[in-house]
């Protein structure tokens, strides 16, 4: 049965679409557009209780929160498609981590830029030049511990693609949309990093993408 994907059209569903690509797993794709609150119709939430995209339904099985399902699928078919949980306990514990420090620590600073930014921008609302510079800084911060670490790997977990760099993508390229690229390119590791993972066959056909968000 062919995997269903929910909300398609934003980053969090498209950290799904790379993940279903590089594991070659068939699915389609179920528009639902939160722009126009179609995630709090009654039919989505009996899907997804907390009304965010996106969701999974994989025969009778259901599964919301995009990093969650990226794990579910990596695991389930670990042998198919792009190994992104590395080969020893070890590296799935490295992947594993910096999975997590995307998720606690990258994450939130561009999600809020993203609401200070694109999000105001669609709204016609004004955006908070401070909450706007104070996640710049956050996020350089970050991006400097990123510096030091893929000084001495390839990628964020070793010298293998992973979940860990994959969940990044969709996130990062918002930075290009907000002018922010600059905290990318001006870490030559971090920058080599990007443009590495950038380049995948799996991003290129989901950067291609629809992306409402930045219409």
């Amino acid at each position: 049965m062919v995997v269903k994907l929910y909300g398609p059209d934003f980053a969090s569903a498209k950290r799904v679409m790379v993940c279903l690509i590089e594991k070659e797993v068939e699915f389609e794709t179920v528009p639902v557009d939160i722009l126009k609150g179609q995630n709090k119709d009654p039919d989505f939430l009996n899907l997804q209780p907390f009304g965010v995209v996106p969701v999974i339904q994989d025969g009778d099985y259901t599964l919301f929160e995009s990093r969650a399902i990226i794990r579910y699928y990596a695991e389930k078919y670990k042998s198919q498609g792009t190994d992104l949980l590395g080969k020893s306990i070890e590296e799935r514990g490295s992947v594993e981590q910096w999975l997590e420090v995307e998720a606690q620590n990258y994450h939130p600073a561009i999600d809020n830029l993203v609401i200070e930014i694109l999000f105001a921008r669609k709204k016609g609302t004004p955006s908070d030049a401070k909450v706007i510079e104070e996640n710049e800084l956050k996020l350089g911060k970050v991006l400097d511990i990123y510096e030091e670490r893929l000084s001495k790997s390839k990628y964020l977990a070793g010298d293998f693609f992973s979940l860990a760099d994959l969940s990044h993508l969709p996130f990062t390229k918002y930075l290009a949309d907000m002018g922010k690229m600059y905290l990318i390119e001006e870490r030559k590791h971090v920058k080599a990093w990007w443009d590495d993972i950038s380049n995948r066959p799996s991003w290129k056909k989901v950067f291609s993408s629809r992306w409402p968000l930045l219409e």
